[in-house]
């Protein structure tokens, strides 16, 4: 009997851990609420749902379809984003939690703060407990005043995501009044020279692919631009000893058509086209992603994504520290086939040695490999310091784990005690 117990002690366990680590999709939680089917479908236009599903520790702040209208009705896609990744909430807050804050209020990161485009405390917000059983939300930056309020709970799969509602957006100076650059308008080589991708910039004008890009833009255009070290880096082929159609093969494999930002490279699984593919080659790279690490894998070399040059839906530009080599130009030829073995025959007659095969010719090289991310932690210095991620771990909640090792290392536990089990 008490080995019984064991068994079902492991298999509840088993099945709560893998509730803990199911990922959340915000689409098809926030799809069962027509009221904010608006906010839903501006976290698709802006692929900020796929941000949203990479992360395991969040709160979102949605708005009703009324509330939200207040921004969409008067301003671009790539604005909108920016107001929307302010409400987006990189900790856990239920309404328990919003009732029990520290000393009544405190200032938390969002999703706009890691962008880059926030200066000092502008991506954080301000969650404050007020008399009467009411929460405020307002923007962090000094002498702001708590425009919205939190209104009900939605949704919440604990500790891994919340959604809360509140009554209307949070806005942060200079938010909405920045101006956002047209597709029609942007300079794709000045921003590459600005971002250290002279060379790049360089050669996609000697080839003529700029002109690719530019038509392209309207439509959707993400930019992979090695910076100059890239072109420095040892084993990087002679670029001199293509031709003019491989050069131009290499340049559009840097490029996919679409808006593909971040979050969405962090949640692809399928290879990734690219504007090189025709029917002569896939031209295509895979991605894996290792917390905001993302590593793109060509099949000859792998290159980290370094940092965000621009992200104003529908382009967007990174840049990256490795050279993108496709198979199709740089790929090793397959070994030849093993000659066959000869064939035994009754007659005393001499067997033939089959003929040599002739070698491949040697590949360009290959750079090595980018080196592993090292992630930026924390707030900038000159920003408050907010509550982490992992906070509620901190003060008593269920935290998080590196999920995979853990239910490796559990499988292997609960496989040993039922083995043992069975064996006695």
């Amino acid at each position: 009997m008490g080995a019984l117990h064991s068994y079902l002690f492991l298999c509840l366990t088993l099945l709560a851990l893998n509730a803990v680590v199911s990922a959340h999709n915000i689409t098809e939680i926030l799809s069962g609420f027509p009221e904010y089917s608006d906010y839903n479908n501006y976290l698709s236009q802006t692929k900020l749902n796929d941000e949203i599903n990479s992360r395991q520790t969040i709160t979102i702040l949605v708005l009703s379809n009324g509330a939200l209208s207040a921004i969409t009705a008067k301003h671009p896609l790539s604005v909108v984003k920016k107001a929307l990744s302010l409400l987006i909430v990189l900790d856990y807050y239920d309404p328990t939690k919003l009732h029990q804050i520290s000393k009544g209020t405190t200032l938390s990161t969002t999703l706009y703060q890691t962008t880059g485009n926030a200066p000092g405390n502008l991506g954080f917000v301000n969650i404050t407990d007020l008399q009467g059983g009411k929460v405020g939300f307002g923007s962090a930056a000094p002498g702001s005043k708590l425009d919205s309020s939190y209104v009900k709970s939605v949704k919440q799969i604990p500790y891994n995501i919340s959604v809360l509602e509140i009554s209307a957006p949070i806005i942060s100076p200079g938010l909405l009044t920045a101006p956002a650059p047209s597709a029609s308008d942007v300079n794709i080589t000045a921003l590459l020279e600005k971002a250290g991708c002279k060379t790049f910039a360089s050669l996609i004008v000697s080839s003529g692919v700029i002109k690719t890009y530019q038509t392209a833009i309207d439509k959707g255009l993400t930019l992979f631009a090695p910076n100059d070290e890239a072109f420095k880096a040892k084993g990087v082929p002679d670029l001199s000893k293509l031709t003019n159609a491989e050069l131009v093969s290499l340049l559009l494999y840097h490029s996919v058509a679409g808006y593909t930002p971040k979050g969405t490279l962090k949640t692809t699984k399928d290879p990734i086209s690219t504007l090189a593919t025709n029917g002569a080659g896939k031209y295509d790279f895979t991605v894996t992603a290792d917390g905001d690490a993302v590593t793109l894998h060509t099949g000859v070399d792998s290159s980290r994504l370094a940092d965000t040059v621009i992200d104003s839906p529908p382009f967007s530009i990174f840049t990256v520290d490795s050279l993108l080599l496709p198979t199709e130009l740089f790929g090793k030829s397959p070994s030849p086939a093993p000659a066959p073995e000869p064939v035994t025959s009754p007659s005393p007659a001499p067997v033939l040695a089959p003929a040599p095969v002739s070698e491949a010719p040697t590949p360009l090289g290959a750079s090595p490999p980018a080196p592993p991310l090292e992630t930026p932690g924390g707030a900038p210095a000159d920003a408050p310091v907010a509550e982490s991620e992992n906070s509620t771990a901190k003060k008593g909640g269920a935290g998080h784990v590196h999920a995979p090792a853990l239910l490796t290392a559990l499988l292997t536990v609960s496989a040993t005690v039922i083995f043992s089990i069975v064996l006695s």
